[in-house]
């Protein structure tokens, strides 16, 4: 059985190749049930989040990700969210391989991002605003930019020596960054802002989006939690990965239905009906669209089939 590392999944994921894959996994489809969450109490710290992700594609794989949240690792300088993947020969249930999970989860979170992007932002948004500065920040940078042509990303955090070193680590990396001051204004002057926070209260006012933004929301993924306001919501058209998951388990949807901001027929797609033209994507240029994600397994599976895939038949 073939171990993949997050350095060899990071080696074999180039950003196009699995937004491509992405985009063929969703026309095609999978099973994708429903994730359980689990809370697992963290003494004197926030509770804890345990999830489950299985997926298969008859006559293919099957795949099983396990996933804990802890809130308050940041504090001990260890990562939020930890992962660890299994990928299953669908045709006599034999293990084909395991994957550290850390960044095949945040690189098919990006690049789920990127592929609803190149649907709903303006085929000429050059100003990119990111929201938060943990493992995901930098790597949704690399996805937007891959499929719109981003000239200048800032960057805003609430530790401002953590939002100057990632601001450091893209202009390094030949993109354009720097630290956003204030967050408002930078809202105000962007073209796609995408947010990947564990924030329980709004970051992100309706009242800033200018017309033509397309506004990313990857951080919320439960009902308690959310990273833009309903008056975000009620300006936006609003996209989904998915509407089982969107409508149980993204705070900002499920906060904006309870409400009565949101009637949940309003929700204008998902990434399946985007890339089969099923769901119509942007449609002019002063719409404000809104892309919120909580994670597929479908994802995971298209991820990781594209790695072993990729290593069992390397290209020549």
């Amino acid at each position: 059985m073939r171990h993949f590392t997050d350095a060899e999944v990071a080696a074999a994921l180039d950003w196009p190749g699995l937004i491509d894959a992405l985009r063929e996994g969703f026309r095609r489809g999978a099973d994708s049930p429903p994730r359980p969450h689990y809370t697992v109490p963290v003494p004197d710290e926030r509770d804890a989040t345990l999830l489950l992700m299985p997926a298969w594609s008859p006559g293919r794989y099957i795949g099983l990700k396990t996933v804990t949240v802890f809130p308050d690792n940041g504090t001990r300088g260890l990562a939020a969210v930890g992962a660890h993947y299994l990928l299953i020969d669908a045709r006599n249930g034999r293990i084909a391989a395991s994957f550290d999970g850390g960044e095949l989860t945040a690189r098919r979170t990006a690049a789920a991002s990127a592929l609803a992007s190149t649907c709903l932002s303006r085929a000429d948004a050059g100003r990119l605003l990111v929201v938060g500065t943990g493992q995901l920040a930098p790597r949704l940078v690399h996805a937007h930019a891959t499929v719109r042509p981003i000239r200048a990303v800032d960057v805003w955090g609430r530790d401002p020596e953590k939002a100057a070193a990632l601001a450091a680590r893209l202009s390094s990396a030949g993109l354009p960054a720097r630290v956003a001051p204030d967050l408002e204004q930078a809202v105000r002057s962007a073209d796609i802002v995408s947010c990947a926070t564990l924030a329980t209260e709004p970051l992100i006012h309706g009242d800033w989006l200018a017309p033509g933004t397309h506004l990313d929301l990857v951080g919320a993924f439960t009902p308690t939690m959310r990273e833009a306001d309903d008056v975000a919501v009620g300006r936006a058209r609003v996209f989904v990965d998915t509407r089982e998951g969107a409508l149980s388990e993204a705070g900002e949807i499920v906060q904006a239905v309870a409400r009565g901001v949101l009637d949940p027929q309003g929700i204008q797609g998902d990434l399946a009906g985007l890339v089969r033209g099923t769901a119509a994507g942007r449609r002019s240029a002063d719409e404000i669209t809104l892309f919120k994600s909580v994670g597929c397994s479908l994802e995971d599976l298209v991820a990781a089939e594209l790695c072993f895939e990729r290593s069992a038949h390397p290209a020549s």
